[in-house]
Order: C-alpha cells, then sequence, then structure tokens
C-alpha cells in the first residue's frame, strides 16, 4: 500500500476534471489511507522548484461543479518537443522530474489527460513510477474508451449554440456556419449536428466537397427552407487539401488548428451569393461546469483509478467499457486515436434522416 500519490491534470481543461480529483482524493484517504499530493500545472510543477499542494478531503469539498481545474494544466510545456512534426520526450527532464518525485515521497501516480498527457505518464511508468491514467479530452478520441468525461458537456454547449443559430438563420435566410473542436476526429460534430438538427456536418474522416455542400443549399431553397445550417469540425478538409492552421507551431508549441469555418463561409458566398456567417465555438466547450454525466464519470474514474493502484496495479488506464469501469494497459490507450467509421450507425442515421456529410456522389442530400 503506498503511503502517498500524486496526481496531475494535464493538456487541455475539460469539465469533470475537479469531479475526478475529489473521488481520487476521497477514495484514497477515506478508503485507503493514503496521502494525496496535487501537482500544479501538469509536469511542469514537477520542475525546479517544485509546484504541490496538499490534498484532503477538505480542500476538495464543493469542487464537484466546477469547470477547469483546481491543480490548473498544461498543453505545452518543458516534457515534450516537437521535431518534424513528431513528438519527443528529453530524458533529462523527466529524469529530474522523478527525482524531485522522491523527495516529495510520492510513490505513485493518477495522471488525468488525453493522449498527450498520458504519453508523457507513459515515459514515466517505463522509469519505474507506477502510474494510472484517467482519459480526459472533450473530442472523445481515445481508443480504449468508450467515453471520456468532459465530452457530454461539449456536445450540450455545441448543441444549444446550433439551436440558438438556426432561428437566426432562418430570420435572415441565411446559411450559418458553427466551427467545434475536432483536430483529427468529428466525434463532437456529429453528434452535436445531429442533436442540433445540423443540415451539413463537416468532418476530418469524410472530406468535403463545395460542389457538394453547394448542391444541398440549393435543393434547400427548392423545398423552400432558404436557410442552412453546417457544423464543421476545425480538423476537416476539402478533398485533396490539407488542414487549415492559424498557427504552423515551433519546436514547444504544437501546430493549431483554427479558420476553416471562415474559409467554408467565404466560399459559399461566392458559389451561391447567399449571405454566409462563421461563430467559433473554440473554449466555450472546454468551460464552465460539467453536467450531470460527466460529473458521474468523472468520480467514477477518480475512485477507480485509486482503487487500481491501491490493488497494486500500474501502467493502466481506466476506461468504460459497456457501462463498466476497466483497466486497460497504457500503451494500448495511446497507441491509436478512435475515429467516426465512415459508414458507422450515426452516420447512416444522419443521411437516413437527410444530413450532408458534402462527400462527393452523396446517395441523398
Amino acid at each position: 500500500m503506498y503511503k502517498q500519490i500524486g496526481i496531475i491534470t494535464g493538456g487541455g481543461d475539460a469539465p469533470g476534471l475537479n469531479a475526478v480529483i475529489r473521488a481520487a482524493v476521497r477514495t484514497a484517504v477515506k478508503e485507503f489511507g493514503i496521502k494525496c499530493v496535487g501537482i500544479e500545472d501538469s509536469f511542469e510543477g514537477l520542475t525546479g522548484e517544485t509546484q504541490t499542494m496538499k490534498l484532503t478531503t477538505r480542500s476538495v469539498s464543493g469542487i464537484l461543479p466546477r469547470g477547469g481545474t483546481m491543480l490548473g494544466t498544461r498543453n505545452s510545456g518543458s516534457f515534450c518537443c516537437f521535431e518534424d512534426g513528431k513528438v519527443i520526450f528529453p530524458d533529462e527532464t523527466v529524469k529530474a522530474a522523478i527525482e524531485n518525485l522522491k523527495k516529495l515521497e510520492i510513490e505513485a501516480l493518477v495522471v488525468i489527460g488525453g493522449d498527450g498527457t498520458l504519453a508523457i505518464a507513459q515515459e514515466f511508468y517505463k522509469r519505474g513510477i507506477p502510474v494510472i491514467g484517467v482519459p480526459k479530452t472533450i473530442d472523445n478520441d481515445l481508443a480504449a474508451t468508450e467515453l471520456t468525461f468532459g465530452f457530454m458537456t461539449a456536445i450540450d454547449i455545441a448543441t444549444e449554440a446550433l439551436d440558438r443559430l438556426h432561428t437566426t438563420a432562418a430570420s435572415h435566410d441565411r446559411v450559418m456556419i458553427l466551427e467545434v473542436m475536432g483536430r483529427h476526429t468529428g466525434w463532437i460534430a456529429l453528434h452535436a449536428g445531429l442533436a442540433g438538427s445540423a443540415d451539413i456536418i463537416l468532418i476530418p474522416e469524410i472530406p468535403y466537397s463545395f460542389e457538394s455542400m453547394v448542391q444541398k443549399i440549393f435543393s434547400r431553397e427548392k423545398s423552400g427552407s432558404r436557410f442552412t445550417n453546417i457544423v464543421v469540425a476545425e480538423g476537416a478538409t476539402e478533398i485533396g487539401k490539407s488542414e487549415i492552421y492559424k498557427s504552423v507551431g515551433d519546436r514547444k508549441t504544437a501546430p493549431r488548428l483554427g479558420g476553416v469555418g471562415d474559409y467554408i463561409g467565404q466560399k459559399i458566398e461566392e458559389m451561391t451569393g447567399k449571405e454566409a456567417r462563421c461563430v467559433v465555438l473554440g473554449h466555450l466547450q472546454r468551460g464552465g461546469s460539467p453536467n450531470a454525466f460527466d460529473r458521474m464519470l468523472g468520480t467514477s474514474f477518480g475512485a477507480c483509478a485509486v482503487r487500481a493502484l491501491a490493488n497494486g496495479e500500474a501502467g493502466k488506464m481506466v476506461a468504460l467499457k459497456a457501462g463498466e469501469i476497466v483497466n486497460v494497459p497504457l500503451s494500448d490507450a495511446i497507441a491509436n486515436i478512435k475515429t467516426v467509421a465512415s459508414d458507422g450507425q450515426l452516420i447512416r442515421t444522419a443521411r437516413d434522416i437527410g444530413i450532408s456529410f458534402a462527400a462527393p456522389k452523396e446517395s441523398r442530400l
């Protein structure tokens, strides 16, 4: 049994992070008598002059409904660099952090994050530090779990945005474009598009054609609907072209996507003569209070992560499968991302009810 464990949140913030922290601390202290230390600002809190805080049941009281993370987080820093588009982990930085863990008398880690954060956690595990990962990403793109916390809240926010855009689009006979997050996968765009009655959904897994998009817009005009709602994932691409970036990145930061919604709006105006407007939802998808589902999932993940450590497991990630929380190898969790199947059930449902993905030769427009 460990005497003291550390808890880290890394990557972009997501609704439900505090729920995980709260559950982990309460389980560790009340169930197993383990002390908890929060490491601030992701793994950066283990570099140089360490930044930590003691976590007790009292200090985590009342944080369940709060957005963000009480520990702070980072999605860039000294633990990974980018060379020729590939991520590398500086060996000396990881070694120094492990030495600091020993000085702090932290014997094991609960690491809460997405694929990048969990890849760093895997480096710690390879060097002998017991680690349990907790999957966090609003993109829902970790392959080893059916759902990640934060995803459901992000869908709620995107769906509400589409509901609001629907009324203004209809009032002005406009094409309204909602750009949502989704670097490599279109889970948010697909779910919100279905729930929010989008007319066109554009996702990275299905490259789009402007000819198909315009055909859909004109077919709606002929049927009496003079407006169109489009939801687009930030990583969606036109056939034969690459993603659109706001920033190309450097050695310390990854390239940053952005601008696809404005690009689509400009092209649609040129090709149809209709007025088009783009709304970028951006970090609104990450912020604010988690919904009930993400509070419950985060709580289950946090409790089960500590229980896994207490039972002697390490190098694992807690995951949701068929309604149960299971432990899967951390290496499997970060090996691949979970993408939307182009012939999957949700895609078929969307097409059945008349939603277009602006793909060439689409059977239904």
